[in-house]
């Protein structure tokens, strides 16, 4: 894991609201080089929320977000994207009659050299290549160059939008529910890419998930939000299930949220 002193992103006392409802409340986090995060919450805690807001969908009411210490304010996606920050939603946002390299490159397609890219002529092959290249450097494996992603299996999906991420990603990879609805042998699978991605890539990544097994096996810290705050942030080391249970469901007192420093 990183110990650079500054963190690759740093929410501070972000606020949103919908309306009357206030699904933030002044919720921070920290994200360091080269670890993963874990991000908990029921519910309604606001997670997904944070997480749009770091991808760029969601602009906050108060509060700031800094990449490498630098604020930035993200009004769309592709401004989140420029900045480095590259999110895998569960849904995974796969196209599912195209071939893995053609989904690393949607919306962001090679062009082929000269006159033939100025006219707008994809270069597939060389897609093809990169999205392969990138596959092997996490060790994950698919069957065909040329098959469509819908004939991949679940573990092998997510490799695909890994790698995309990996490719056009330089700072932060946020992954929201990655094993959700994965048996257990695509689950370590998955797992397996994670921790590849932070021992051999140094990336930083933030990590949503109600699975604490997960959490437990490839997380170095874990922020647990309740209600729209951040009520603990703790090395993984010094928790249990029933400290983040107890942070989750509002068992605990809140009296030791915050980190030691």
């Amino acid at each position: 894991m990183g110990t650079t002193d500054v963190p690759v992103l740093r929410a501070t006392g972000v606020t949103k609201r919908f309306g009357h409802v206030e699904a933030l409340r002044g919720a921070s986090l920290e994200v360091r080089p080269g670890e993963v995060h874990a991000l908990l919450g029921d519910n309604g805690a606001g997670k997904s929320t944070l997480v749009k807001m770091l991808s760029g969908v969601h602009t906050p009411d108060e509060g700031t977000i800094e990449i490498d210490g630098r604020t930035v304010r993200f009004g769309t996606p592709r401004d989140a994207q420029e900045a480095g920050v590259e999110t895998v939603y569960q849904d995974l946002a796969l196209a599912s009659t195209l071939p893995p390299g053609d989904n690393v490159f949607l919306g962001r397609e090679l062009l082929k050299p000269g006159l033939l890219g100025k006219l707008g002529f994809v270069d597939r092959p060389a897609m093809r290549r990169r999205a392969a290249e990138e596959l092997a450097t996490v060790g994950a494996r698919v069957p065909s160059a040329v098959v469509p992603v819908s004939a991949l299996s679940g573990g092998q999906k997510q490799a695909v939008a890994i790698s995309r991420s990996l490719i056009w990603g330089r700072r932060l990879l946020i992954m929201d529910e990655p094993t959700a609805a994965l048996g257990a042998r695509q689950t370590h699978y998955v797992l397996e890419l994670i921790k590849r991605v932070r021992d051999d890539r140094g990336m930083a990544i933030l990590l949503i998930s109600h699975s604490l097994p997960d959490v437990f096996e490839v997380a170095d810290r874990v922020t647990v939000l309740r209600l729209g705050e951040d009520v603990m942030t703790a090395p993984i080391g010094d928790c249990t299930t029933e400290s983040l249970l107890g942070a989750i469901t509002g068992a605990t007192t809140l009296g030791a949220r915050k980190e030691a420093t």
